[in-house]
């Protein structure tokens, strides 16, 4: 999974933060708080995001409502397995990545991973991996 470029995830942002259908409109005021970006820019990228399938869309009078197809948490996780896939050795970068972690998300790693242990069927990964 290639990483958003810095436009893509300032719309992506938006839509994860809002969890809800929004036009290019409400995205380019909010950006345009901060930055000046063009309302044609943000459609061109809201446009291929659509093609990426990262965001659905739906006609509304004359405009398009985009919402996210999915989370910020699965774009995360993806970012993560593709860091992982490109190192030589998978326990070693697992161990550094784990050495850096505050005590709170260790704790949390182990809840998850106990989890996943109870969730996962026996002999293979989670169904859709």
């Amino acid at each position: 999974m290639r990483r958003l470029g810095e436009l893509e995830a300032e719309i992506m942002d938006r839509v994860w933060l809002w969890e809800r259908p929004t036009t290019v409109r409400e995205i380019v005021d909010d950006i345009n708080r901060g930055r000046q970006v063009a309302y044609t820019t943000v459609m061109t990228v809201a446009d291929i995001l659509h093609r990426k399938g990262w965001l659905r869309r739906r006609k509304a009078g004359r405009a398009w409502l985009y919402e996210a197809v999915r989370s910020r948490e699965e774009y995360t996780a993806g970012l993560m397995q593709d860091a992982l896939g490109d190192s030589q050795n998978r326990e070693a970068a697992l161990l550094h990545f784990v050495e850096r972690m505050s005590h709170e998300d260790v704790e949390t790693l182990d809840a998850v991973l106990r989890a996943a242990r109870r969730d996962r069927p026996a002999g293979g990964p989670r169904s859709g991996q």
